[in-house]
């Protein structure tokens, strides 16, 4: 686990479709999320549909390759060369990664299309102004796709977070449920190979600051790893 003390506010949010609990948790410069006690327990929190609940099971120490699935950066079937640790792209620019969910190992392209700036009424449905009060959400809008030979159906990818003005991380916020502004679920039935999906994640920047980047941290681009990894980052 990482030794960095400094933490970063994570938002968990219930949509209007969803019974209502906010949950707030820490994050170890942004690569471990640590759940704090929520007042009341939210099934749907852990669904597919959202980022509250990280993937079970620790991620695996690297191999000599310098990645936990053994690659590092050698051209991978179908998607190009392996991200490298701390690689940067621009937006619209494709990142091949190994992707991990529960027991499912694939190989996805991710694709972070547009960072759009939203406006703070549109938050008000979810209940959580008190949490958000100074802050202007910007919307990550980022496709998936299937570039290995695993069918990832229902898995969720997630760990897409927002950069602000010199690279500082911004809060972000899950959202258990529907929201129509940056609307993000779980990977499809029968996502095989070709098959991609468009989703979205909610980065909160302070009154007069602006979200300019986007970062990728699933595994195994994180601190997590044994040497520590760097997350991939568009702009």
């Amino acid at each position: 686990m990482s030794s960095i003390s400094m933490r970063k506010t994570t938002l968990a949010a219930a949509g209007l479709a969803v019974a209502g609990t906010l949950v707030l948790t820490g994050c170890k410069d942004g690569n471990e999320e640590v759940p704090a006690a929520p007042a009341a327990p939210s099934a749907q929190a852990s669904q597919p549909g959202g980022y509250a609940t990280p993937p079970a099971g620790a991620p695996s120490s690297p191999a000599a390759g310098g990645y936990a699935d053994g690659s590092s950066g050698a051209p991978a079937a179908g998607g190009g060369a392996v991200a490298t640790s701390g690689q940067s792209f621009k937006i619209g620019q494709a990142a091949t990664v190994p992707f991990t969910s529960g027991s499912k190992s694939g190989q996805l392209a991710l694709t972070v299309t547009s960072i759009e700036a939203g406006n703070p009424a549109d938050l008000a449905s979810l209940n959580v102004a008190d949490k958000v009060k100074g802050k202007t959400p910007f919307y990550i809008h980022y496709t998936a796709k299937n570039t290995g030979t695993t069918d990832l159906s229902f898995a969720s990818v997630g760990h897409m977070k927002g950069l602000l003005d010199g690279g500082a991380e911004s809060d972000t916020l899950l959202i258990a449920g529907k929201f129509e502004k940056c609307p993000s679920e779980s990977l499809p039935s029968g996502f095989t190979n070709g098959k991609t999906q468009a989703s979205c994640a909610v980065a909160l920047a302070p009154t007069g600051t602006k979200v300019t980047a986007a970062e990728y941290w699933g595994d195994p681009y994180n601190n997590l790893n044994k040497p520590a990894q760097k997350g991939l980052t568009w702009k």
